[in-house]
């Protein structure tokens, strides 16, 4: 194969370079519980390029490691992240949902893109500029999320997965009380 000079970059590099930042936005949760898998994740760096920052260096540090879905609400979504109070070894979880990472809170990246089934969003409070480290999975759409919360990206691979996580109670606005799914590990794909 003869290799192709563009400038001083060849086309192999080009096509390598290419790879690479599709892969780097590409998260792998692996998730154990009663839901078992791998859930793919296309981090949108182009819409939230902070958000997606914040989640790809605590995704590097190991984290997300062992965090805990704990708040899951039937016909709706998936909430875990709180890398603070969420890891599953820990003997109360009370505090679960509570925290966030050692990072400060980022501004909104609100966008037009609709919350549908499959779509990632960064929680957080009252506040638009308060998200830090928790996020969630839709199982369905909710437009009323629309421009509300900054949209992180999108499962391409594993949805059925997201479908089996464990839900919470309703009573108690979806928080799981006893044996939380979790997220064994999570990775950029390029780390893996």
């Amino acid at each position: 194969m003869k290799k192709i000079t563009i400038g001083a970059v060849t086309a192999a590099t080009v096509a390598t370079s290419v790879l690479s930042s599709e892969s780097d936005n590409i998260l792998l949760i692996e998730v154990a519980g009663e839901a078992n898998g791998v859930v793919e994740i296309q981090l949108l760096s182009d819409i939230a390029p902070q958000h997606v920052d914040r989640v790809k260096e605590l995704a590097a540090d190991g984290q997300y490691d062992g965090v805990v879905f704990h708040r899951v609400i039937d016909g709706f979504m998936a909430q875990t992240g709180d890398v603070q109070y969420g890891h599953h070894h820990n003997d109360d979880l009370r505090r679960a949902g509570q925290g966030g990472s050692d990072k400060p809170d980022l501004p909104a990246e609100f966008s037009n893109l609709p919350y549908e089934k499959g779509v990632v969003g960064m929680a957080r409070a009252q506040s638009p500029n308060s998200a830090n480290s928790q996020f969630f999975i839709m199982f369905e759409a909710a437009p009323f999320l629309n421009g509300q919360y900054t949209v992180i990206g999108r499962v391409i691979a594993g949805q059925d997965v997201v479908d089996q996580i464990k839900r919470g109670d309703p009573s108690a606005n979806g928080v799981v009380r006893e044996n939380p799914d979790y997220m064994v590990t999570v990775r950029l794909k390029s780390m893996k």
